[in-house]
């Protein structure tokens, strides 16, 4: 079961709500669509799933029909009642009031320790939240996220591109990312002025490079704050010229195009200088 335009309008309106646009908020009113997110998460009975932004719970729905264990979190208290009254004969869903920002992950994810992130994410918080999943999170092994189009460009966006930026080497050092579909605005109440892309996000075994997360995302993070600058000057203090030499990385290149290795590799040098990056 899933949920058409013409149910959508009537659940809103039977229940006096109306979408809010300071919680991003744009339902999945084509049930195709659901059911195509569903199938893409490749979950069953023995899996874990959170939904972050279950709303109506139309996906919820279309992923309890799959047996996976399904927490469905929703911040919006005027649409708990709607979700619930709509989740109340799928046996596996729990659904829980929260803000995804704010969650205890530790706690919420306590029944198993891999799990898997499906969501509907609203634009404003789509990149810091997929961000701090990958870096504090590590019982989420894999995420299908429909982001804003440009998002998931950034999400999977490799060096030397307009899209790479600091998230690209985040997600790059933790996961392997991919576009597994586009969105039509079309499918949304209300529609949205910018269309939307499906996003898989593996997590890996281990980090993809040696350098320390820390360490090399205080690089990352200057490199790309002044991206148009050379990186000896936009590392100017933290970087010396031997970290360059030593690392084979060239001081006249920018931050969009250097590779994960580049980063690690003068991280490393940093490191093997000083003992630190700061």
């Amino acid at each position: 079961m899933t949920l058409t335009r013409s149910q959508t309008s009537e659940l809103l309106e039977r229940f006096g709500l109306a979408p809010r646009r300071s919680l991003g908020q744009n339902f999945v009113v084509e049930p195709e669509t659901v059911r195509r997110i569903a199938t893409l998460a490749a979950v069953s009975s023995d899996d874990y799933v959170v939904e972050i932004g279950a709303g109506l719970g139309a996906l919820t729905m279309a992923l309890a029909e799959t047996g996976a264990n399904v927490t469905a979190v929703e911040i919006d208290a005027g649409l708990l009642a709607v979700l619930r009254e709509n989740t109340a004969r799928c046996h596996n869903v729990r659904v829980v009031q929260e803000d995804a920002m704010q969650l205890d992950w530790k706690q919420l994810l306590a029944a198993s320790p891999h799990w898997t992130v499906v969501a509907n994410l609203p634009y404003n918080v789509a990149t810091p939240l997929v961000a701090d999943l990958l870096d504090d999170v590590p019982q989420v092994q894999r995420l299908l996220v429909m982001v804003q189009k440009e998002v998931a460009q950034r999400f999977v966006a490799q060096p030397d591109s307009e899209a790479f930026g600091a998230v690209s080497v985040k997600v790059g050092y933790w996961a392997t990312a991919r576009i597994v579909g586009e969105v039509s605005a079309a499918v949304f109440l209300p529609r949205p002025r910018v269309a939307s892309s499906l996003v898989e996000i593996t997590r890996r075994a281990s980090p993809v490079v040696p350098a320390p997360f820390a360490e090399m995302f205080t690089l990352v993070r200057r490199g790309f704050a002044t991206r148009r600058k050379m990186l000896r000057r936009a590392l100017d203090g933290v970087v010396v010229a031997a970290d360059f030499e030593v690392s084979g990385v060239d001081p006249q290149a920018r931050a969009e195009q250097l590779s994960l290795d580049d980063w690690s590799r003068l991280t490393l040098a940093v490191i093997s200088r000083s003992g630190r990056v700061s």
